[in-house]
């Protein structure tokens, strides 16, 4: 199964929240996974992919300019009807504890159902997840002022969103 991460990334926080997605979905033995910053990312391999993982920084509650103008490049995709019944799930940082996540995470989840794609979030169940709360997908804070891209339960997060996706796409391609 194909599993593509897509990302923007200014100041690499966002680029290691997707690496630990794309490290937790390769742990998967059937998993090969892609890894793409947007600039580079090309919307010609998405109707090849099982499973696509998009994320940014939230810029004031909302997608990055560079993902958002990345996704309205998807219409032919969407006209074509190519995305129906891929996994989705989304991800983002914020520089703030309430730097706008969960409203991010909607406005990255809507296209995919535009798509008709089927969006995939994190339980509270996964242990990673059980008291951090990010239903919607990977959503971590980055404070500026630290030393690390991203914290030690950043990357466990991101992992485990990883995991899922790779875990359900598999049970759907079963």
């Amino acid at each position: 199964m194909k599993i593509y991460v897509v990302y923007d990334s200014e100041g690499d926080h966002t680029k290691a929240l997707a690496e630990a997605i794309a490290a937790g979905a390769g742990e998967t033995e059937q998993a090969e996974v892609f890894i793409d910053h947007v600039k580079d990312a090309d919307i010609r391999k998405l109707d090849q992919m099982d499973a696509i993982i998009w994320g940014c920084p939230g810029h004031f509650g909302t997608i990055s300019s560079g993902l958002k103008t990345w996704i309205d490049r998807l219409g032919y995709l969407w006209a074509e009807g190519k995305l129906i019944d891929k996994v989705g799930a989304v991800f983002c940082t914020t520089a703030t504890t309430h730097g706008g996540l969960e409203m991010t995470m909607h406005n990255l989840i809507t296209p995919m159902f535009h798509q008709g794609m089927l969006v995939v979030g994190l339980p509270g169940n996964v242990p990673e997840n059980a008291l951090y709360g990010s239903y919607y997908g990977a959503g971590v804070t980055c404070p500026i002022d630290s030393d690390e891209l991203i914290s030690t339960e950043g990357i466990e997060l991101g992992k485990a969103l990883g995991r899922r996706v790779a875990s359900v796409t598999a049970s759907f391609k079963r």
